[in-house]
């Protein structure tokens, strides 16, 4: 069976489905595709339906991610019973994922990505990019890809 990861942001239309291809591509890279899955939301609902940013869509083209998903709003309902581990991608988004828990079985679900970093473990969440210019997308992307590598590491 496979393992299901979420990724979460708070408009799931830059940081987390960033978080989402970083994964995919990696979990591609090693062949284990049979083994993982993941997907992207956002604890807000306000860019349900759109494509990923324009500008991070960019970035990540730049370094070989395609930002396919659609943005969705979390849904604690499905969420937590289909994902096996869901990834805040800062200290508010985990906190927003933590009162919407149902039980301790969610609770324990809940997990920052930032946990996961080790080239990067000054940061203790990956910055919002969404208001500043090109530096902040890129540094969005070398804080997932070390995140999502030291992850995958950790599951593997």
């Amino acid at each position: 069976m496979k393992k299901r990861l979420l990724f979460v942001c708070l408009g799931n239309i830059c940081r987390s489905p960033s978080a989402e291809a970083v994964m995919n591509a990696y979990i591609k890279k090693n062949q284990l595709n049979d083994e993982f899955e993941s997907d992207s939301a956002g604890t807000g609902g306000w860019h349900a339906g759109d494509k990923a940013d324009e500008r991070m869509q960019r970035h990540a083209l730049r370094r070989n991610y395609n930002l396919t998903s659609i943005a969705r709003k979390f849904d604690a309902k499905i969420d937590f019973d289909k994902f096996d581990l869901i990834f805040g991608m800062d200290q508010q988004n985990v906190n927003d994922l933590k009162v919407l828990a149902r039980n301790e079985s969610d609770l324990k679900k809940i997990k920052s990505i930032t946990a996961y970093c080790s080239r990067f473990s000054n940061y203790s969440s990956v910055p919002d990019p969404y208001y500043g210019g090109d530096d902040g997308f890129e540094l969005v992307l070398d804080i997932l890809e070390d995140a999502c590598e030291g992850l995958l590491n950790d599951l593997t």
